[in-house]
């Protein structure tokens, strides 16, 4: 889980105060818990509240209204090829680095690697804003600087995922986990209205300010960010990290029971046994055996379609509205924000059905397979009226993102500590840079193809998320299977 840190300073200050030096172990517990819960929560949230601004900016950098000046070299015919290339260079390095940043959150303190992280993508996110300052009109200032915000950006999510899962075992982790992928929405809607109050006079203060914010986070998270109990002399009876110690039970349930989804992939031990394992080192394990890990590669590659489709919305939406349904650039920004509304509603249904029933990949398998009929219907008919758009934005956002978010949390979390690891819990950064990396590739073939196919018609990228949806949809079809034989076992009627 990276080094074990010495106790921040910030908490050394607050253990000075009466309330929290008289505290019980129990009550000391749970009040770090719940901090570490918020306060990561905020920190992920500053790192989308960076990426929205693009998409904020973009039909003001390439007007739809030839009477506009719009922003060289954006203002052109392939103004939206431009912008293409520029989600392009964002998402590409963000993927590759997050390959890195896995490996190497696993051999550093996580509060130094987060506090460099942040405030290295306050730098370059701000950079974006001051080329309008300093009158730059060179895409090749803009490709680097976002080549560079991806890098640093992608040290957030390994990072603040292990946090949590340090100080929570796995419990109704689909719900909690589900709650606390909310960051994801809110840091969108923020970063949405952030930039869109400046975006008709000043668009450069939609990437500087959003900036300094997540730069003056990242001073917070150094002084205040407890990644591990051990490092504030907490001990969890339950495990913060459980995994199955009992070799004998593990194989007696043979490979098909050992690795179906949820519960197998849990592989849930009793809790007596299993202990925060701090007492001998452990070694940070291989990208091979990661990919080993029994339905890594199922859900990574699901995550491929499934965050294509996501972040084409991320960052392709407002422009999109206010293309076709002809609305101001902050009134489309304000709109957009419906979709990320919905998708906290369904990140938090996504995560309480698959505590309920204990199955994640079918959870994920039927909303990824409702969202394509949503989608077909957002793009025709949406644009008929205001409140039609409401509706569908909201469903969008609630069955595009709730796989999403289940895989990049509690999934990623399962894996990260499956029974076949024998307690090794280095694993996790690594499994959750895996997930997301390659989640993240896709994420970046996205916004690019959308860039290409919006001048032949909004319709064809509708069609293009549409079928990506429904190879999301095909790729977990092996572990539904295996989720709906667990179900049909458990089921004292069948």
């Amino acid at each position: 889980m990276g080094d074990r840190g010495s106790e921040p300073i910030g908490i050394l200050l607050l253990r000075q105060l009466p309330f929290c030096s008289s505290l019980s172990p129990i009550a000391k517990v749970n009040c770090f818990k719940f901090f570490t819960l918020i306060f990561t929560f905020f920190i992920y949230s500053t790192y989308h509240l960076c990426r929205k601004p693009i998409s904020i900016v973009k039909s003001v950098l390439h007007p739809e209204n030839s009477t506009d000046p719009g922003w060289k070299p954006f203002d052109g015919k392939n103004g939206d090829s431009l912008l293409g290339s520029i989600d392009l260079a964002f998402l590409f390095a963000y993927a590759i680095g997050m390959f890195f940043s896995g490996h190497m959150a696993e051999r550093m303190n996580l509060r130094h690697f987060l506090t460099f992280g942040m405030i290295g993508t306050g730098i370059f996110t701000a950079l974006f804003g001051f080329g309008r300052y300093w009158d730059i009109h060179a895409l090749g200032f803009y490709i680097i600087v976002q080549v560079f915000a991806g890098l640093i950006g992608s040290s957030g999510w390994p990072p603040v995922v292990t946090c949590v899962a340090n100080w929570f075992g796995k419990g109704k982790r689909g719900l909690v986990m589900g709650l606390w992928n909310s960051h994801t929405s809110i840091g969108n809607i923020l970063g949405a209205l952030v930039a869109g109050a400046f975006v008709e006079y000043n668009w450069g203060l939609s990437f500087i300010v959003p900036g300094v914010i997540i730069a003056v986070m990242g001073m917070l998270t150094f002084l205040f960010l407890v990644p591990h109990p051990q490092d504030v002399g907490c001990e969890l009876s339950n495990g913060s990290i459980q995994t199955n110690h009992d070799s004998n039970d593990y194989e007696s349930r043979g490979d098909d029971d050992a690795t179906s989804d949820s519960e197998r992939l849990i592989a849930e031990g009793n809790s007596e046994n299993a202990s925060v394992m701090t007492h001998q080192p452990e070694a940070a394990i291989s990208f091979l055996k990661a990919l080993r890990i029994p339905g890594v590669i199922e859900y990574s590659t699901c995550l491929f379609f499934a965050k294509l489709v996501s972040y084409t919305f991320l960052f392709w939406l407002p422009f999109y509205i206010e293309k076709t349904a002809h609305f101001s650039a902050s009134k489309a920004a304000d709109l957009s924000t419906l979709f990320d509304v919905g998708g906290i509603v369904g990140g938090i249904l996504a995560g309480v059905l698959s505590d309920i029933h204990g199955s994640r990949a079918l959870t994920c398998a039927v909303m990824l397979l409702l969202a394509a009929p949503v989608l077909f219907m957002y793009e025709a008919f949406a644009k008929a009226s205001y409140a039609l758009n409401i509706v569908f934005l909201l469903l969008s956002g609630a069955l595009v993102n709730g796989p999403y978010a289940l895989i990049t949390t509690a999934v990623a979390a399962d894996l990260g500590t499956h029974a076949s690891l024998r307690g090794n819990a280095k694993a996790l950064s690594t499994v959750t840079a895996i997930i997301d990396g390659t989640g993240s590739i896709g994420a970046a073939l996205g916004p690019l193809l959308t860039g290409v196919l919006s001048q032949t018609g909004w319709r064809n990228v509708f069609y293009m998320l549409i079928a990506a949806d429904i190879c999301a949809f095909l790729l977990l079809l092996r572990l539904c299977a295996k989720d709906i034989l667990m179900l049909i076992r458990r089921s004292p009627h069948l």
